[in-house]
């Protein structure tokens, strides 16, 4: 692993830890990295970025992710894309599929469901809530700062700053999009 990547890790590390602690720390030294693995070692998402990186404890990193994908349901391969700063309030039973992006500062909900049959995935923008129990289908293009309501299949793009509801989801209103959006990581 070079110290470039190591470096990104650490900063999609301490995005996680922000959004999910509320605190931020510029210097990715070891003191910082210990405080991460103490306080996140047991989620899901460290794990997950872990086992991205080639590295002599990769194989330990994907076996972890593995058991802790098995026990809390959660199916994201290794390599959709996820941008700095995710997440998962509560983390169970989410699907989402392979060639899914995912933009910076996405919070997703529990029995989330991101999938495809066309091999045309969604794209998530940044600033992003999504609620619980949502299904997104096909090629949709979420916009930056929208938020998704609970129980949403949405099927349609939503545009940026939208919010949206419904079977199938459509746009309630532009004017007051993303305020479940907590401690923003900024890159």
């Amino acid at each position: 692993m070079t110290t470039s990547q190591l470096n990104e890790l650490y900063r999609y590390l301490a995005s996680d830890y922000c959004r999910v602690y509320g605190r931020v720390s510029k210097s990715y030294n070891f003191k910082f990295l210990l405080r991460i693995i103490k306080r996140c070692r047991k989620t899901w998402l460290f794990w997950f970025r872990c086992a991205k990186y080639k590295s002599w404890w990769q194989p330990f990193a994907k076996w972890m992710y593995r058991k802790m994908s098995l026990r809390y349901l959660i199916d994201i391969p290794l390599s959709t894309e996820i941008g700095y700063g995710l997440y998962i309030g509560h983390p169970r039973c989410i699907v989402i599929n392979s060639g899914t992006k995912i933009g910076n500062n996405v919070n997703l909900s529990q029995c989330l469901s991101i999938g495809t049959n066309e091999n045309t995935p969604a794209v998530i923008g940044n600033n992003v809530y999504i609620g619980p129990m949502v299904s997104i289908v096909e090629d949709v293009r979420i916009g930056d700062d929208a938020t998704i309501g609970a129980s949403s299949v949405v099927t349609k793009d939503v545009p940026t700053g939208a919010t949206a509801a419904g079977n199938p989801a459509h746009v309630l209103n532009c004017n007051n999009p993303g305020r479940y959006i907590k401690n923003r990581y900024e890159i």
